[in-house]
């Protein structure tokens, strides 16, 4: 049915934050595009942008143990975006479906790339000491907590609901598990941003901050445009 605008209603009930009704809409089309529907190539340039930068900082000098810490750790930003961004423009039951199939499959690469990080770097320090003293350490270890009890929630709400009572009552939770998951991408992103004032990047990667912050404020900016205000209880 059409409203008075000439727009069916169900896509003016999918309208984004930014952008016009249906920009962050999969519609009929296969779920492949939803990486690159609406704002999706602006956060596309943001987080591949920010994933060259690392991996070429590190790729530029000689490979060290402690090498892996980075490229992990930006492979699973990048992975946590892709898999964000391929569930937000679904609608119909079955683009649901296997969005969700594809969202956990990438969140599950991406919490596994995070945690060998953390191995990386736990035996790093073990041999050098200073654990979790620095910003970056310390926003490291909330994003790393943060993944871990998302991916545990969204698995079970969407593969066993009766953990919570049924499928019902697991439904209920499924904005906070949304809302929860663009805090853990901030988070994961300021933990980026803090690592340009560690020692291994001022004497090593010479990373800029001014271009880290950059990369990642497209990112946010192309995932959060096409959040669906309904999809958050609003």
């Amino acid at each position: 049915m059409a409203s008075a605008t000439g727009i069916p209603s169900h896509v003016g009930e999918q309208e984004p934050l930014l952008g016009g009704p249906g920009d962050a809409s999969q519609k009929d089309k296969p779920l492949y595009h939803n990486f690159a529907i609406g704002t999706a190539t602006v956060a596309q340039a943001g987080i591949w942008v920010l994933t060259a930068i690392i991996w070429g900082a590190v790729f530029s000098h000689d490979l060290i143990f402690f090498s892996a810490h980075p490229l992990l750790n930006s492979a699973a930003i990048l992975l946590l975006t892709q898999g964000i961004l391929v569930l937000q423009p679904t609608y119909t039951a079955q683009q649901k479906k296997q969005g969700t199939y594809v969202h956990a499959t990438l969140n599950d690469l991406a919490l596994a790339a995070a945690i060998a990080g953390l191995v990386v770097i736990e035996i790093n320090k073990a041999d050098h000491g200073g654990h979790f003293e620095s910003p970056h350490a310390i926003l490291g270890l909330i994003t790393y907590i943060a993944m871990a009890l998302q991916a545990i929630v969204g698995i079970t709400q969407y593969f066993v609901p009766q953990i919570y009572g049924g499928e019902s009552n697991a439904k209920k939770l499924y904005k906070y598990h949304r809302m929860s998951g663009y805090v853990i991408l901030i988070l994961a992103l300021a933990t980026i941003c803090a690592a340009t004032t560690t020692g291994f990047n001022l004497n090593v990667l010479h990373m800029q901050l001014w271009a880290i912050i950059v990369a990642s404020v497209l990112t946010v900016v192309g995932v959060f445009a096409r959040i669906k205000k309904q999809k958050l209880g609003f």
